[in-house]
């Protein structure tokens, strides 16, 4: 990623070995940098060298052993400049010492720090991602990536009704688990606007109509997207008792229903409907006196994938950041101790 490594001497990777159960010729599990490469399979031994290099520790290894075990590469090829984003939930927040509190995704704790740059190192060396030119092709590239957005949704705080993201995913609440999603933007806010919280983050999130599986994507075939929102507990707390929202697929669902595409964008999305409207086809001949900039009948965000809630941070402000990441799998930590 250069930046100096660890060198992984014979030492330092035994080392790293005792932090798991697992055999080091046990294969933990195969990763593509996109679904035009070939998947390359990798060993509990190969993972525990890359994340020596990385600056892990030996208690910090399960965790790397179930972020390998997705097979989720962090360096996804595409030349949209793609980032990945990882939340633990679980007793291993507490162990590991993961900064859920004030900075939860700055540069403020080893632990949050090595893990994510874990993740790079195997996607580099593993899958044989993050060849600039041959397996990525971002043409910007994402910050995101040099960490990966590593942290750890702050359980404790959760107003009473909301589960943690674990537990949403079916894992038993005392389980330690990684989720990792694919995304490329964050937007944020800090709510010094007096309108309610939900209703700023609908009219925030419209602006992901033109980022992620958007609007341009492939107009008529993959026009909605996915979302999240990773908000500060007090944000939490207000959404619950000044909002009414006292679960997170209350807010998940209003959200899912009620960000919709502008009208522009709609006509962009479904050219065919577009064709149907200029034919003087109903209800689509309709719209065509809606302005641009109105709401149009098409959801942003796809029932099935909707809008994911996480709650970290410390507490000193009413402050969110609201994405386009999307849901791609989980693993149990405690399967790899």
């Amino acid at each position: 990623d250069g930046l100096p490594i660890i060198l992984p001497t014979e030492d330092k990777v035994a080392a790293m070995l005792r932090g798991t159960s697992r055999k080091p010729e046990e294969v933990v599990g195969q990763m593509r940098p996109s679904l035009a490469q070939k998947g390359w399979s990798y060993t509990v031994e190969m993972v525990a060298v890359n994340a020596v290099m990385a600056g892990a520790r030996p208690e910090h290894f399960p965790v790397i052993l179930a972020l390998a075990a997705t097979g989720q590469a962090s360096l996804p090829s595409s030349t949209s400049s793609m980032a990945r984003m990882m939340i633990v939930n679980g007793p291993v927040r507490d162990e590991l010492k993961f900064n859920m509190g004030i900075g939860a995704l700055g540069p403020f704790a080893e632990t949050n720090a090595v893990i994510g740059r874990a993740w790079t190192f195997i996607t580099k060396n593993l899958s044989g991602g993050g060849k600039t030119g041959i397996t990525y092709l971002g043409t910007l590239g994402n910050n995101f990536n040099y960490n990966n957005l590593c942290f750890a949704e702050k359980e404790e705080a959760l107003p009473s009704g909301w589960e943690p993201l674990h537990v949403q995913k079916g894992f038993r609440q005392d389980e330690s688990v990684v989720s990792v999603f694919n995304g490329w933007t964050m937007l944020n806010y800090s709510a010094y606007n007096p309108d309610p919280y939900h209703q700023l983050m609908r009219r925030q999130m419209v602006a992901l109509e033109m980022s992620g599986a958007g609007a341009h994507h492939t107009p008529d075939v993959n026009i909605q997207t996915a979302g999240i929102v990773v908000m500060d507990p007090l944000v939490a707390k207000a959404l619950k008792e000044e909002e009414g929202f006292d679960t997170k697929e209350k807010l998940n669902q209003w959200l899912t229903d009620n960000v919709r595409f502008t009208m522009w964008n709609y006509w962009n999305a479904l050219p065919g409907n577009l064709k149907k409207a200029k034919a003087g086809i109903e209800p689509f001949a309709s719209l065509l006196k809606v302005p641009p900039e109105f709401d149009s009948p098409l959801q942003l965000f796809h029932p099935e994938a909707g809008v994911e809630i996480a709650v970290t941070g410390g507490e000193t402000n009413s402050f969110w950041y609201a994405g386009d990441f999307r849901y791609l799998a989980s693993a149990s930590v405690d399967k790899w101790k």
